[in-house]
């Protein structure tokens, strides 16, 4: 069966897309575009969610929702098994660690500077407490990925999916220069062609 992807654009699905290019899996995408003045997702996407969310996939009847969720199922059920680490292995629980914290510590400050920013001099009593938040997390991850540019092991894992999207916001919002590895992890995904292939098939990607 054919996996459907319901794909918003400039949005964390884009790693899902990567993934099953880097999986040969078959799979076809229903595209969906945010507003062009508010940014946010169309209504149509609570048509196959309720809160409108993406990334979903759909395989064989099977609806899944939330990123870390999907990466684990295609890598479990899609041919994807050497991007999981030995379930007995330290490294799965490394594994772990990161495919938690790419949606819940790093995401949290990553969304609030991105909402807040939106505010103006609104946020200026906020900002201070964000951007110090934001660049621990940028420091955090940078003095953990490894000089291999993995987050486990030495080879591209379901963890480096996940951590994608973080760390391109992270350079999206100048830490480049102050987080170099992650950067060089971003043009590293970026220069592999499962990942141009995909941003091909999603369109237009952020800046990139």
């Amino acid at each position: 069966m054919t996996i459907t992807v319901h794909h918003l654009n400039n949005s964390r699905s884009q790693r899902i897309l990567w993934l099953l290019e880097e999986l040969g899996a078959d799979y076809e995408i229903t595209h969906y575009q945010r507003d062009a003045e508010s940014n946010l997702a169309p209504p149509e996407l609570k048509n196959p969610h309720p809160l409108g969310k993406s990334p979903l996939i759909e395989d064989d009847g099977l609806r899944v929702a939330e990123s870390g969720a999907i990466i684990q199922y295609l890598c479990e059920r899609h041919g994807g098994e050497s991007w999981l680490p030995d379930p007995k292995s330290e490294d799965h629980v490394r594994h772990l660690e990161w495919m938690q914290f790419g949606e819940s510590s790093f995401f949290v400050p990553v969304m609030l500077k991105i909402y807040a920013g939106r505010l103006g001099d609104a946020a200026a009593p906020l900002m201070p407490r964000v951007d110090e938040q934001f660049e621990a997390h940028v420091k955090f991850a940078e003095d953990s990925i490894s000089d291999d540019l993995h987050f486990v092991g030495n080879d591209w894992s379901a963890a480096d999916v996940m951590m994608s999207f973080p760390a391109e916001i992270a350079v999206m919002q100048g830490y480049g220069e102050k987080a170099p590895k992650l950067a060089k992890f971003v043009q590293a995904i970026h220069a592999r062609p499962a990942w141009q292939r995909a941003r091909e098939r999603g369109g237009p990607y952020f800046i990139w």
